[in-house]
């Protein structure tokens, strides 16, 4: 998992524009989650069920107001990957990811994680942290 400001992908390939960060803000600003899973050869053919989740320092979802409500900052999917031709047989097949976010209405001087879960596990290297800047004193 990589933070960047912006990510796409084109032609089985990750685009990242501006990765890398840690630290962001204290304005609200744009920013992507560029991914790069390996799924072994034995789960291709089928749909896997992946999520990602913002929490705070304390593990605890991050909470934004909506027009339907205040809700958790929670993106969700379902990617399906064939087996391609000309590849050894148990090669595990690369699929890189891009979440876009817009700007995220984040409180300055916090911490937070986005949580990447795929089948119901948390994969290793499915954790990403950033901190939000404090504001600047007046």
């Amino acid at each position: 998992m990589l933070l960047a400001d912006a990510a796409q992908v084109a032609d089985g390939k990750l685009y990242i524009m501006g990765g890398g960060w840690s630290i962001t803000g204290p304005e609200p600003a744009p920013q992507a989650v560029a991914l790069k899973l390996d799924i072994p050869w034995n789960e291709t053919g089928r749909e896997h069920h992946w999520e990602l989740f913002l929490e705070d320092a304390d593990g605890r979802p991050v909470l934004v107001d909506t027009p339907e409500g205040t809700q958790p900052i929670e993106i969700r999917g379902e990617l399906a990957i064939g087996q391609p031709e000309g590849i050894l047989e148990g090669t595990p097949i690369d699929v890189p990811m891009a979440v876009n976010l817009g700007p995220l209405p984040l409180p300055p001087g916090g911490r937070y994680t986005w949580r990447f879960v795929i089948n119901g596990e948390h994969p290793q290297g499915g954790n990403i942290s950033f901190t939000t800047r404090a504001p600047l004193p007046e």
